[in-house]
């Protein structure tokens, strides 16, 4: 067990971190790189998720290879979008940015794309773009000034987290729920399991914790 690889985490994000334990994978360490997330113009949804999810990763190997305890770790990235056809909703870090955003995803389907990139201990790089489609009912203003009000939008693509209030909005959802919320559980687990990291011995290792 003292010689399983080590998982690094490019990311910040406190829900991608609860969705990988929730998967029984805990990452040795959290390596956030600050990149520039602006979008060029004309840029398609799927080109960049896979753009900013390569430049954290690139970002977070450049720290960890400098660490002899960590020079030899997997790194995984992930980046998430909110889009409406062409037109990209980013992180929402203001309420009328909030408030925008879902006055037009309101009464209408979106789609939520989050690119997984993986680094491996031998620099081979393992890229998949995973797809959700999701309609909201037809909020009222009301609803949106209420849900502005709870503060939950603060940080979130699309101005909404799933995982709370907002999950009372979904009236359909066609792909993977762990997606929208920030990383796609069934295809991050396979692309880990397909570059050799070992997931189902850290399944065997908490349940030896859990019955000591």
């Amino acid at each position: 067990m003292m010689l399983r690889p080590k998982l690094v985490l490019a990311s910040a994000s406190p829900r991608r971190l609860a969705l990988l334990e929730q998967a029984g994978i805990t990452p040795e360490a959290l390596r956030p790189a600050t990149i520039d997330e602006s979008v060029t113009k004309g840029e398609v949804p799927r080109h960049i998720v896979r753009r900013l999810a390569r430049a954290k990763a690139e970002a977070a190997r450049r720290l960890v290879r400098a660490e002899p305890e960590f020079e030899k770790a997997f790194v995984l990235a992930a980046d998430t979008v909110v889009a409406v056809g062409r037109r990209v909703l980013g992180k929402a870090e203001l309420e009328h940015e909030a408030g925008d955003a879902l006055r037009m995803l309101r009464g209408r389907a979106h789609r939520v794309q989050t690119a997984i990139c993986l680094l491996t201990p031998d620099d081979k790089w393992r890229e998949r773009v995973v797809e959700t489609r999701v309609r909201f009912r037809n909020l009222s203003d009301e609803e949106i000034g209420a849900y502005l009000a709870s503060g939950e939008w603060r940080g979130k693509a699309g101005g909404y987290a799933i995982q709370g209030i907002a999950g009372a909005f979904v009236v359909k959802l066609i792909g993977s729920y762990t997606n929208v919320v920030g990383l796609p559980l069934t295809e991050t687990v396979a692309m880990l399991q397909g570059a050799g990291y070992p997931v189902t011995l850290q399944w065997l290792s908490r349940a030896e914790v859990e019955t000591e």
